[in-house]
């Protein structure tokens, strides 16, 4: 019964203790209080072969981080933050293969990367610089290939997009 109540005792400390590396809040003391500055996501350019990744990088951007909730999304007026991006690499490797058919690939895993640069459009002082950020998801093939692709679109983007607004939001900067 003493070790039941000892236990019982120690417990709260040891849930409290777990949380002691918590942090309320933005991490980037920049950033200031949520949702007090906004970003303006300037179209992305696409300089790859694959149709439609501009526009699925830069929707998926604008959801997140109406998502993420760190910095409101300008859509009038020029943002606090203005984000701009280059895509430059698309690539879909093979991750698997048939098992009766060592050359047929079943699944891919397909890859971006896009060059970032944040302004802070008050001061022109460059946030990220022409940072490499990359985003990936993997594709079953299945029967049609560019299907397959079309329809892993918007996980891809949505990847890359959680990976610029954790930068942004937690970046060093």
């Amino acid at each position: 019964m003493r070790g039941l109540q000892t236990a019982l005792f120690c417990l709260p400390a040891l849930l409290l203790a777990g949380c002691a590396g918590y942090h309320l809040g933005p991490v980037n003391a920049d950033a200031g209080a949520a949702g007090s500055k906004s970003v303006e996501v300037v179209p992305f350019n696409n300089q790859t072969l694959q149709p439609r990744l501009g526009d699925a990088v830069t929707q998926a951007l604008r959801e997140r981080l109406q998502a993420d909730g760190t910095y409101r999304l300008s859509t009038r007026p020029a943002g606090d933050i203005v984000l701009t991006g280059v895509i430059t690499d698309y690539n879909r490797n093979a991750a698997s293969y048939l098992g009766t058919d060592v050359a047929t690939a079943v699944n891919f895993r397909e890859e971006i990367t896009v060059r970032v640069t944040a302004l802070d459009s008050a001061t022109g002082r460059k946030l990220l610089n022409n940072v490499a950020v990359h985003g990936y998801t993997l594709v079953e093939s299945g029967t049609d290939l560019p299907d397959a692709e079309r329809q892993a679109l918007p996980l891809l983007a949505e990847d890359l997009a959680r990976n610029t607004v954790q930068l942004l939001a937690e970046g060093a900067w």
